[in-house]
């Protein structure tokens, strides 16, 4: 691992520990215990911890002046800052369900070219009209929210020459050419978004090929390669466009659904069979040369992985796999919870788990059953599980974090 990127996760653990601490301050609580936190030096722990005592001065010091205490933060406002949300609209409805919730705390939206209920135009129209919505919507929020879009290439381009955008090539085709080309293709792609207003780019796919015929990856041209330095370099390409751009992007979808079968926006899709470890590599490599902003999570059942729960609801993936043995310290996105692969229990009951898997982003695109009930829902859901002890409000804290070191508000 190199220095650069201890140095970052460095970073990460300080900026993550101070976020906690504040959020817990504004809420008039103790800071929660972050993973790869310093512990107390010797000289002032105290015999509780079972350091030395320190000897009291003789000199009287003056008791410092209490710091003002922040106004408490309403358990719903911290839940709601957890979500990503599409919406149907090329503008803003003043006073509708969006800029409330935008008002009221939401984490972010996701935008989309075309409704899939309706068949028709969703929140993109051209590219003036982008720069007026990503505004009006950081207007609602009154600061900087995530502002997410699928600008994948290929198949999987939302802002798309239909719209007056520039064609963008599939990862397919980037895969299979020069570095250069790569470069090429990874720039005009990141000022695309950036003009766009967009903060949030969820890709690259670094998914391998590993079957070709793969109605999800490999048959729509979403991977750049079944070989897993091909995936690597062209993934580090792209994100190191996006950052020089200033926009976040997010590895998918962990822990590989290359070999599947089937599509999980559909319902449940098993690669018990099919999957390999080797699927994890382009994840781990660049995650340890400091080359991922964000990981998201699919829905893939996986028995080998863990025989009870989907990935984006299992311990055993998110929390075990993802962010134990790959050390991974950063923000971890779902994949739609209203998919048909985590659909049977609810939005709100997939949301749940997906917290207590140890998720962070919980991203709701809204596409699958339009819902525009679904931010109000959800956060009351999740809230009643803090309430009852379900979910450990300390976690909702560290997400909300992590989340806000990456995507400030302010």
């Amino acid at each position: 691992m190199s220095s650069r990127s201890l140095s970052r996760r460095t970073l990460l653990r300080a900026s993550l520990a101070a976020g906690v601490a504040a959020i817990a301050a504004a809420c008039g609580g103790p800071a929660p215990s972050v993973t790869g936190t310093a512990s107390p030096s010797p000289a002032n722990r105290s015999p509780d911890d079972g350091g030395p005592v320190e000897t009291p001065s003789s000199t009287a010091t003056p008791e410092p002046t209490p710091a003002p205490t922040a106004s408490p933060v309403a358990l719903e406002t911290l839940i709601a800052s957890l979500l990503v949300v599409g919406f149907r609209g090329e503008t803003l409805r003043a006073g509708g369900w969006m800029e409330r919730a935008l008002a009221g705390g939401l984490g972010g939206v996701i935008l989309f070219d075309r409704d899939q209920e309706t068949g028709g135009s969703r929140n993109v129209r051209s590219p003036a009209q982008v720069r007026r919505l990503t505004a009006a919507i950081r207007d609602a929020a009154g600061g900087a929210p995530i502002i997410a879009i699928d600008q994948e290439g290929g198949l999987v381009t939302r802002l798309s020459p239909a719209h007056g955008y520039p064609a963008v090539a599939s990862e397919a085709d980037i895969g299979a050419g020069s570095t250069a080309r790569a470069r090429r293709w990874a720039r005009d792609l990141a000022a695309t978004l950036a003009d766009a207003g967009v903060t949030l780019n969820l890709a690259p796919v670094v998914d391998m090929n590993v079957n070709p015929s793969s109605p999800a990856i490999g048959a729509l041209g979403r991977s750049f390669s079944a070989d897993a330095d091909v995936v690597v370099r062209m993934a580090g390409i792209e994100v190191a466009a996006h950052r020089a751009a200033g926009v976040a992007t997010a590895l998918k979808h962990f822990p590989g659904i290359g070999s599947s079968t089937g599509n999980t926006d559909d319902g449940s899709v098993d690669v018990t069979r099919t999957w390999h470890r080797a699927e994890l590599a382009p994840f781990r490599r660049l995650i340890e040369e400091d080359r991922a902003d964000v990981v998201m999570v699919g829905h893939v059942r996986n028995d080998r992985l863990d025989p009870h729960r989907p990935a984006s609801q299992s311990r055993a993936v998110v929390t075990d796999l993802l962010r134990g043995t790959l050390g991974w310290e950063g923000v971890i996105v779902t994949d739609d919870l209203q998919a048909g692969a985590v659909a049977a229990d609810g939005p709100a009951e997939a949301a749940i788990r997906a917290l207590e898997a140890g998720a962070d982003l919980l991203l709701f695109a809204n596409q699958l059953g339009y819902d525009n009930r679904i931010v109000d829902t959800v956060v009351a859901a999740l809230a009643d599980a803090v309430r009852s002890g379900r979910l450990d409000r300390a976690t909702v804290e560290a997400s909300a974090a992590r989340i806000g070191s990456l995507f400030p508000r302010r």
